[in-house]
Formats: structure tokens, sequence, C-alpha cells
């Protein structure tokens, strides 16, 4: 077999990132629809990712925001977005290039993408498995979500779970087109 000279994996990658874009450039200018919302994750370690210190000391790796009540400020450029989110009561920005992105999902309408993660120029190792990353995004998005006011709950105070399910969701794991 012949090897890709093209660069289709990084063509689809870019075409599905370009979703999460599009979708949050909507979101930016009119705000969510219904019922929808979003938990991002990404590599808190990939280069043009702006962090508060303290998040990035408790987690190095990867970590998970919520984007349904209380956020402010939504800029989406064609390569990053920045937003102002509330952690433990304190507003802080964060910018995330979309190709520091391991995962989109927006519940309400079982919807998600997971990314690889680039190691070499012809190897792509795959984002955590969902049983694994159902825990740490419940973690991590426990201990980001922003305070609930009143009857504006988020679906992790309400018991939603925050990863998705399998079985049941839209994911598009980009694995599955590789060469193995």
């Amino acid at each position: 077999m012949s090897k890709d000279l093209i660069g289709y994996d990084a063509l689809v990658e870019g075409g599905l990132r370009s979703v999460i874009r599009e979708a949050l450039r909507r979101v930016a200018s009119e705000g969510w629809p219904g019922t929808h919302h979003a938990y991002i994750t990404f590599r808190t370690d990939a280069p043009g990712v702006e962090v508060p210190d303290s998040l990035r000391a408790r987690y190095p790796d990867e970590l998970t925001i919520v984007l349904q009540h209380q956020f402010w400020d939504l800029e989406v450029e064609d390569d990053r977005f920045a937003v102002t989110l509330s952690f433990s009561k304190v507003g802080h920005r964060l910018a995330v290039p979309f190709a520091a992105l391991t995962a989109y999902a927006d519940p309400s309408v079982k919807f998600g993408l997971q990314f690889g993660v680039r190691q070499e120029a012809d190897e792509i190792a795959p984002s955590p498995a969902t049983d694994a990353a159902e825990s740490s995004e419940q973690e991590a998005a426990a201990e980001i979500a922003p305070e609930a006011d009143g009857d504006d709950v988020s679906p992790e105070a309400a018991g939603e779970k925050v990863a998705p399910e399998a079985g049941g969701e839209k994911i598009v794991a980009l694995d599955r087109f590789r060469k193995k």
C-alpha cells in the first residue's frame, strides 16, 4: 500500500475542527439555541493554550470545560477561541487553539467528536477511551463548571452524564479510518 502523501488524516481533522469553529461562531453571535451546550476537552500543554496557572497545575495534560449558562465574551477566530469562565467564583480568560482540542460533545443532541493527538509525522495516537474520558471529564466538569444560581442548573449538577455514552452518541473517531 502506498504512503499517504496528501495527508488525508490532517485534512479530515481540519474539516471536523471547522465544524466546532462554526458552531462556536454561531454561539458567540446568537447564544446557545434551545438546550444545546458543549463539553470541550483540550490539551493544556499544547502550544498556544492560555489557562490560569492554577488550572494548568491541577490539569497538566487535559482539561474539559463546560459552555452552557455561565460563560462570557466568547470570541472565535480562525485558529482559536477565547472565553471567560468562572473558577471558584473568579472569572478567568482562557484561549484555546482548535489544534489543541481532543474532544467536543453536545449531549443535548447526542453529538460528539474525538480527535487523535499527533505523536510523530506518520503516527496518530487515539484519544483516551470513552470510559476513562467519562471519569476524567466528570471530575474536571465538577471542578470547573460554573456555580448554579437559582434555576440555572448545569447538567452535571442535575446528574447528567458529562461524557458521551457509548452506543447512543454520534461520535466520529478518526482512528476507525486510519491504517492499522
